[in-house]
């Protein structure tokens, strides 16, 4: 929140409550997401957490999105599979927390 880069204070108006806003639905949305399925919160090497950070909102925000948006996945019921499912999920994940 300090460091907005508008040069009005109408401007300032405006962005802080869109700012908040969005704070607030990304993390219901992650919340309501985590708590219908138990997945385990990304570790980093160097320390353990033991609750989700906004980052990690974000990024289960950005994959739900774009599973739903761009990356359909095939039925599973066919018999020709391309590309393992593994691994396009595991490539989704690096680009939720890289974007």
């Amino acid at each position: 929140m300090q460091t907005q880069r508008q040069w009005s204070e109408l401007a300032i108006r405006r962005t802080t409550p869109a700012l908040l806003g969005l704070f607030s639905i990304v993390t219901l949305f992650a919340h309501q997401r985590m708590t219908r399925s138990v997945r385990a919160i990304r570790q980093a090497a160097w320390y353990r957490k033991s609750r989700p950070t906004f980052s990690d909102a974000l990024a289960l925000v950005r994959k739900e999105l774009w599973v739903q948006a761009t990356f359909r996945e095939s039925p599973a019921d066919t018999d020709t599979v391309k590309v393992p499912r593994e691994f396009v999920e595991h490539l989704t994940d690096m680009l939720c927390y890289a974007a």
